[in-house]
């Protein structure tokens, strides 16, 4: 196993050279730099900036100096906000994001995966056209939508939630936003449990254990370890993206998390702070994506550590 996932995390480092660099030149590459303003810098101090943070070099030479200062876990100063470099601003704002991400991934682990049960084991009745429908509604209305309907009726209307900030970490303050961001998850996580149920409950071992006549809860539980093999393997990309926090639901709801730098920094063109916001997801998805291989090789006895 220790094998394995050394394999695994060495195969990853030429996907990660090759995200670092699409980022480094795209970034590099859009209009506008920042030290751009509406009134335009005094050409002397706009070249002392640039000589300042190194962007008087060539362009290969700036992207040979990241990737040294990268692998040193470097990742640089922050244009924008002078006294802090990426590193400080996101170990302040990445609590925040994985606080909201975990806690909208258990909501859409759990309730994708009890909704999907549901529907899949009455196939073709009431139940199961009314959570698909509910399903169908929650992928394709975006969650920018969601989220000021429901700051409109249970914090303007109803005065039950707060409309937005962090309030010290209280849960009334977390409620809407995890709610808002885990809804599209829930959804997604609901169809493929559904789908994966109803081809678990057609096998021909749960055929055998239906006639031997288990109880219907055991049958469940059998067909259930089958049919969450798709939802795993769903779960490393999802995973990531909550936990990194919506960038959207971050701005809406005034949450200090790694999103708001993200949207900060790419209007400002804060270059190094892209990039630090692009190598921290690509790190997390990673991460997420050699635990999704571990627990899908733990659930299923087919797959091998190889």
């Amino acid at each position: 196993m220790l094998f394995y996932m050394l394999k695994r995390l060495a195969s990853t480092i030429p996907t990660l050279f090759i995200i670092v660099t699409i980022a480094f030149f795209l970034v590099r590459f859009a209009p506008g730099g920042p030290f751009d303003q509406e009134q335009p810098l005094a050409p002397q101090v706009l070249e002392n900036l640039k000589r300042a943070y190194s962007l008087d070099r060539p362009l290969g030479q700036q992207y040979l100096d990241y990737l040294g200062k990268l692998l040193h876990g470097d990742l640089g100063p922050s244009y924008s906000a002078i006294d802090f470099t990426v590193g400080e601003m996101l170990a302040r704002g990445l609590p925040y994001s994985l606080s909201l991400g975990f806690g909208a991934l258990f909501i859409a682990v759990l309730g994708g995966i009890l909704a999907g049960c549901a529907a899949a084991l009455r196939q073709n009745t009431t139940s199961d056209y009314s959570v698909m429908a509910v399903a169908t509604v929650g992928v394709t209305v975006p969650n920018f939508v969601v989220a000021p309907v429901l700051q409109l009726v249970f914090g303007l209307g109803l005065g039950l939630l707060p409309l937005g900030g962090w309030g010290n970490g209280s849960l009334a303050y977390r409620i809407l936003p995890t709610i808002a961001l885990a809804l599209p998850q829930t959804a997604v996580i609901a169809r493929l449990t559904r789908g994966a149920m109803i081809e678990a409950l057609r096998a021909d071992h749960i055929r055998t254990l239906r006639a031997s006549g288990l109880p219907g809860r055991v049958i469940v539980a059998h067909a259930l370890r089958g049919a969450i093999l798709p939802v795993i393997s769903y779960l490393g990309p999802a995973a990531a993206a909550l936990v990194t926090g919506s960038v959207v639901i971050e701005k809406i709801f005034a949450i200090p998390g790694v999103g708001a730098y993200f949207v900060d920094g790419a209007l400002n063109r804060d270059y190094t702070l892209v990039m630090g916001t692009v190598v921290m997801l690509a790190g997390f998805v990673v991460i997420f994506n050699l635990l999704v291989d571990l627990l899908y090789a733990a659930l299923d006895p087919r797959v091998r550590y190889e």
